[in-house]
This record gives C-alpha cells, sequence and structure tokens, in this order.
C-alpha cells in the first residue's frame, strides 16, 4: 500500500448526500468482523472515543455505531500545532436473521471496540446423528 492510499485509508471522510443537521466531520472507522460457531465478532477503531461519546443503537435489524470525540484542548489553552481531527465516527450494518439480537455486548478498551454478536441456537451448526436399524 502506497503513502496516499495509507493516508486515505487512515481517516476516510463519511459523504451523504443529505442535508447535514450537525456540523463537523464524520469518519468512517475501520471494522473487522470475524465469525465462528457461536457468534459474529466486530471489531472497530474509534481513536479517543470514550464511554460517554459512545452509542450503539439497535432498530430494525440495523445496529448503529457512533462515538464522538470533543476537543481535547481547553479554553485558556493556545493551540501551536493541531493535526489531530475531532469529530464524529459512524457505521452501520445489517444484522441477519442468525443473530440474538437480545444478547449483544461491547466493550470499549484503548480506542477499539469489540461489539459479540451472538447466533440463535438454531443457526448453529450441528452433526445429525444416523441410526442404523
Amino acid at each position: 500500500m502506497n503513502e496516499k492510499e495509507k493516508q486515505f485509508r487512515d481517516k476516510q471522510e463519511l459523504k451523504g448526500t443529505g442535508e447535514p443537521t450537525k456540523t463537523g466531520l464524520t469518519f468512517i472507522p475501520a471494522v473487522d468482523i470475524y465469525e465462528n460457531e457461536e457468534a459474529l465478532t466486530m471489531i472497530a477503531e474509534l481513536p479517543g472515543v470514550d464511554q460517554e461519546g459512545l452509542h450503539i443503537d439497535l432498530k430494525d435489524n440495523q445496529i448503529s455505531i457512533l462515538g464522538e470525540v470533543g476537543e481535547l484542548t481547553g479554553p485558556q489553552e493556545r493551540i501551536l500545532l493541531k493535526e489531530f481531527e475531532t469529530g464524529r465516527y459512524y457505521r452501520q450494518f445489517s444484522l441477519s436473521d442468525v443473530i440474538d439480537q437480545n444478547r449483544i455486548s461491547a466493550h470499549l478498551g484503548n480506542g477499539v471496540l469489540k461489539v459479540v454478536l451472538p447466533k440463535i441456537e438454531k443457526a448453529k451448526p450441528r452433526r445429525i446423528e444416523v441410526s442404523v436399524e
């Protein structure tokens, strides 16, 4: 990956077609999703987001992640160099019928959000034993 691609991937700004209702930048966080027999696990990078600035909503089989990073300086401080961008992170995913929405859990630590999406019992693979007469 060349330097231009890396910079683009680092913080990609979300561009919508609708009218903005809030000013400021909204970024698309990098997300990895893994699956095993028990659950799907979603890992999202949300640097600078704390528990108070994180909102995870579940509605109509959609899970939405919104993380907000406020200004890091106080009103009495004068900025000499500013490279850290503040704003919001937003991602939304559709959930399939195999997810047990009542058992979804989330953990935030060191700027990384981990969301565990357990599968419902009937969606888990199992082996069917065959009897012989």
